[in-house]
């Protein structure tokens, strides 16, 4: 399972941390800062989702 967590880690992970950036590029703040936490923390928040995907998947 884990295996499979860090293959869906690296596709949840891009899409939140993109989707965190477009939202702080929309909010107006387009400094380095703020579109770097808002990656960080993207890429922070997949961990737990991508584990929790994988052992849906296992589970079925």
């Amino acid at each position: 399972m884990l295996r499979l967590a860090g293959i869906l880690y690296s596709l949840i992970a891009t899409t939140l941390a993109g989707s965190a950036v477009i939202a702080v590029l929309t909010a107006g703040y387009d400094t380095l800062v703020p579109i770097l936490i808002a990656a960080v923390i993207g890429a922070v928040v997949a961990l737990p989702v991508s584990y929790f995907v994988a052992r849906e998947i296992t589970q079925s």
